[in-house]
């Protein structure tokens, strides 16, 4: 089933992984089929069980397998058994095409919980840990030598150097392949979301937004005056049979299904599946928002929909404002090949082009592995940051406040009784220094639970269990 290369960079666990994945979707493996024990398989292959144990429970993290005590491991049954559609050409001679649109108005309002960056600030990273001294000394480097030609107008693209560096790096840590003329550069996440919208939204378009969800995803929905259809989440990610009951003809679906924001939880990998078989027919679009995905805890990355992808129906999105810092703005949106132009002109009409400096000092940064070391070293801050917080959560919250999320990311959710107004209790928390962010303000529609989002990322350990006892006795004022 699985042939290994012994002498090939990608570790054997992950060829494993590989392997059996792919099996599984070209429907090699069916579902409810057995898999031989971990211990026959690392005899049959002559290697070690461990790189067998760590790819199986990857597989069986991601959905793709599923135990059954004292049976052994066997193909997930929840999995479609037909296997999805290979890779279309990748200029399809007709798709349906969507029109440039103007932006449409939006009300803003100032929360108090975002004007701070008091303890849990939400999607900020651990500043005191960025390598600030290398990074000032490759800036400097470039900002020396650029030469009138980097002073000049850009390619709406970006930075060549970069889109190079960011294409090796996706395919090694995101499972994404593409070429470097399919990345765009933008500035930050937020600006590839409402590109995003723009460029395949028509006014009045449905589109199916996750609920909750992302604040900033349904704000470049209303920029592009699309008509959004939240879809509820559960245990497996966004709910596909309640979107397609809603409104089957969407013109495209706004997902986090590596990191759901803000519930953590993990699309399964048969929603995953059942998410692209909607878009493959009724020619819809994904537009896959991967913001924090690299900090998982519990094994590897999880593989991008993209990766997935069989008929270049995902938009892809990236951001680098939660791995090094937000104030670089500088985030990337990988694009089926027949998008690109479409995307192009877009971005031209917008802005032009992105700063080319920070986008040639970050190419070198990428490509000199200083980035991977980077991230590498900051998932062991986060997961200790991570568990340090649960336990202090535990200890000064209680059972009343119970934690849900998947050990990925840098934020966390406190559930909080039905009868609590989070609002409430996060303007009282600000008041107080304390930046944590309401549950309820990332529904669309009416809230179903009363919770708290908070970041880990830029809080010490030695600051969570004071700022939670204050936070306790700010929700028992308001309980």
């Amino acid at each position: 089933m699985v042939a290994l290369d012994r002498r090939a960079a990608r570790p054997m666990h992950l060829q494993l992984y590989d392997g059996y994945r792919q099996a599984i979707l070209d429907g090699r493996l069916r579902p409810g089929q057995r898999l031989p024990s971990t211990r026959t398989l690392a005899e049959d292959l002559g290697i070690s069980r461990i790189p067998v144990v760590m790819a199986f429970s990857q597989l069986l993290s991601e959905g793709y397998i599923e135990s059954r005590v004292g049976a052994g491991s066997f193909v997930s049954s929840t999995l479609p058994d037909t296997p999805p559609p290979g890779r279309t050409p990748a200029v399809p001679t007709r798709r349906p095409g969507p029109r440039r649109l103007p932006p449409s108005k939006l009300t803003t309002r100032t929360e108090p919980w975002f004007a701070l960056r008091g303890p849990f600030r939400l999607a900020q990273p651990a500043f005191d840990e960025f390598p600030i001294d290398l990074w000032t000394r490759v800036v400097a480097r470039h900002a020396r030598r650029q030469s009138r030609r980097e002073m000049a107008y850009g390619d709406p693209m970006g930075l060549l150097a970069l889109r190079e560096a960011l294409a090796a790096h996706l395919h090694t840590f995101r499972s994404v392949s593409c070429t470097p003329e399919q990345i765009m550069i933008v500035s930050g996440s937020q600006q590839g979301l409402a590109l995003a919208a723009r460029a395949l939204l028509r006014p009045g378009d449905p589109a199916w937004l996750e609920e909750p969800g992302y604040p900033g995803a349904r704000d470049a929905l209303h920029l592009a005056a699309a008509r959004i259809v939240p879809v509820s989440v559960d245990r497996d990610g966004l709910d596909v049979a309640a979107g397609v009951a809603r409104s089957p003809h969407a013109r495209a679906a706004f997902v986090t299904p590596s990191h759901h924001y803000p519930l953590g939880v993990i699309m399964s990998a048969a929603r995953r599946l059942q998410l692209l078989e909607w878009a493959r027919s009724r020619g819809a679009w994904v537009v896959e928002d991967d913001y924090d995905s690299e900090y998982r805890y519990g094994g590897e990355p999880l593989a991008s929909l993209y990766g997935l992808d069989g008929d270049a129906r995902v938009v892809y999105v990236g951001t680098f404002s939660k791995i090094l810092f937000p104030a670089l703005r500088v985030g990337y949106v990988v694009l089926p090949v027949d998008l690109v132009d479409r995307f192009r002109a877009v971005r031209d009409a917008m802005d032009l082009f992105p700063a080319t400096l920070y986008q040639a000092a970050l190419a070198e940064f990428v490509r000199d592995g200083h980035f991977a070391r980077h991230l590498r070293r900051m998932r062991r801050v986060y997961a200790a940051r991570r568990r340090a917080l649960e336990e202090a959560i535990s200890r000064e919250l209680g059972p009343d406040a119970p934690v849900v999320g998947d050990q990925t990311g840098y934020h966390l959710v406190v559930l909080l009784p039905a009868h609590c107004h989070d609002v409430e209790i996060a303007t009282a928390a600000a008041r107080a220094g304390i930046s944590v962010v309401p549950l309820s303000s990332c529904y669309v529609g009416r809230r179903s639970r009363a919770g708290l989002v908070l970041g880990f990322g830029s809080t010490q350990p030695r600051e969570m269990r004071a700022a939670l006892r204050q936070l306790d006795g700010i929700i028992r004022a308001h309980a």
